[in-house]
């Protein structure tokens, strides 16, 4: 019966059109506009639960299928599915959603019906990305998410968000030009705009390589791995709380996704052949990255940084399969890379949303995002001292949260795999803890730092709810992951069969 509902267009078009009414509204009773936003986007969440509790476990076929003829002439069609990679991600983004209407219900003051319509349509456009089947729909889904998040930005955001916008659109729109001209070329090979058809398409070599290297830019660019990774703290920093927690949450995790949709399935040789650069440069942002996160003085840019050495850990996890073939002679152990890196993405998106919420709670009272301006904040808000340690610690990648789950996987692969390669990503559970529990100590514990800190009112009842949910998650996917895993299980095992049926 659930295959009969249109829910996918149902997820993408509520949340959009919501957006629209909220946008209609205006802002002649801000009340309504944040009652009807945050409606709409608990009706997004629930619709997005039967993807879960009706999803097929045992296939890797695309599921809740919608087909209708676009553009006939050129085969476009509003196409859209959902497998064990996409379902996660879209829930991920309708539960993050729900707490970015919230977050922002009493912080912000002007212009909230267009604040929370950029919201609500940015939420239905990343849902398009993770269920678009058609190339064409996935570029549009893809191009118009960077619209809310750049008005977003350049007006809600700080002293220097016209800066941060362009960059961030510069940055983004590049990539995606050489994505465009890729989509493109294998269209006219194929004669077909379906994605799924673009990975049955017998490539060569040289295709294949520059190809990846089209997607390579795109994708590379939003994760974000260095070095194209300079845009992230400047929007983080100039952000408000609920742009810097969908940046964080979702739309990095649309550059892992986009490896796991086109680069690895469409070009298998040229990953194989390349996979040394990705992790190359996955290696360096968990390292290098991490180095460069201790000596920040400002909490939001510290945790931008944090985000670009933990997404590290998802693109070392999705490229270590053929060097583990190559080192073992068997396919043993890159499956656990896969789904340790899908682990790791969505454990990410509850992590950092939460640590950047923290930061937000803080900044509602101070004003202030400099780690020198507080210190003892345990003393005057103890509840809000837990949950911000706690987030720390699944940051640092505490056994029992979800933070150390995804990191653990990919460890264990990348022993199969090679040694160095092992010992370089098990540094991020030494520089994990040096950057985000030296963030606790300045910031929670210690005497009190100054009047500003001791007149601080601890979490209110909307605050705690925010908090305590993402809590939940951090300690139900670190304690019961099993349940994730079995999601996505079949279609990574059909994906790491589909990339490596020439290597064995």
């Amino acid at each position: 019966m659930l295959s009969e509902l249109p829910l996918l267009s149902l997820l993408i078009w509520v949340p959009i059109l919501g957006g629209i009414a909220v946008l209609a509204a205006g802002d002649r009773e801000p009340w309504g506009a944040r009652s009807l936003a945050l409606i709409t986007s608990l009706l997004t969440f629930l619709l997005s639960i039967p993807l879960f509790t009706g999803f097929d476990t045992g296939t890797a076929a695309m599921q809740f299928e919608e087909l209708t003829p676009w553009v006939a002439a050129f085969d476009i069609n509003y196409h859209l599915g959902v497998d064990g990679i996409s379902v996660p991600l879209i829930i991920l983004t309708t539960f993050t959603t729900v707490l970015v209407v919230l977050a922002g219900w009493e912080v912000i003051r002007k212009r909230v019906a267009q604040y929370m319509a950029a919201f609500l349509i940015m939420e239905g456009l990343m849902i398009g990305v993770f269920a678009a089947l058609d190339a064409v729909l996935f570029y549009v889904f893809w191009e118009g998410m960077l619209i809310p998040m750049f008005l977003i930005i350049g007006i809600w955001g700080g002293p220097r968000r016209v800066y941060a916008t362009i960059k961030f659109f510069l940055y983004t729109f590049f990539g995606s030009v050489f994505m465009l001209v890729a989509l493109i070329y294998m269209y006219i090979q194929s004669g077909s705009f379906g994605i799924l058809d673009f990975h049955l398409l017998p490539l060569g070599m040289t295709e294949q390589i520059l190809i990846f290297i089209a997607f390579l830019l795109a994708f590379a660019v939003k994760v974000p791995m260095w070095p194209v990774h300079t845009w992230l703290p400047d929007a983080h920093v100039e952000a408000p709380t609920g742009g810097s927690v969908i940046l964080a949450a979702i739309m990095l995790k649309i550059g892992g996704y986009g490896f796991l949709r086109f680069s690895l399935p469409i070009t298998p040789d040229a990953s194989q052949e390349l996979d040394w650069l990705i992790i190359s440069l996955s290696l360096i942002a968990v390292v290098y990255i991490g180095f460069v996160a201790i000596v920040q003085q400002d909490m939001k840019k510290l945790i931008a940084y944090s985000s670009i050495a933990h997404m590290g850990f998802a693109t070392l996890g999705f490229f270590l399969i053929f060097a583990i073939i190559e080192n073992t002679g068997t396919a043993q152990g890159a499956l656990l890379g896969l789904e340790g890196g899908m682990v790791q993405m969505i454990s990410h998106g509850f992590i950092s949303g939460a640590l950047f919420l923290c930061v937000g709670v803080l900044y509602d009272r101070m004003h202030s995002r400099e780690i020198s301006d507080y210190g003892g904040v345990v003393n005057t808000m103890p509840i809000f001292g837990a949950f911000m340690v706690l987030f720390a610690m699944a940051n640092s990648g505490l056994p029992g949260t979800s933070g150390f789950i995804g990191e653990f996987m990919v460890i264990l692969a990348s022993f199969k795999a090679n040694f160095w390669y092992a010992f370089l990503a098990a540094t991020t559970l030494m520089l994990g803890a040096a950057y985000s529990l030296w963030l606790v100590k300045r910031v929670v514990f210690g005497e009190v730092g100054n009047k500003q800190v001791a007149q601080l009112q601890d979490v209110n009842r909307r605050e705690f709810l925010i908090l305590g949910v993402l809590a939940a998650a951090v300690l139900l996917l670190g304690l019961w992951p099993a349940p994730l895993v079995d999601l996505m299980h079949a279609t990574l095992e059909n994906l790491l069969a589909h990339v490596l049926v020439s290597k064995l």
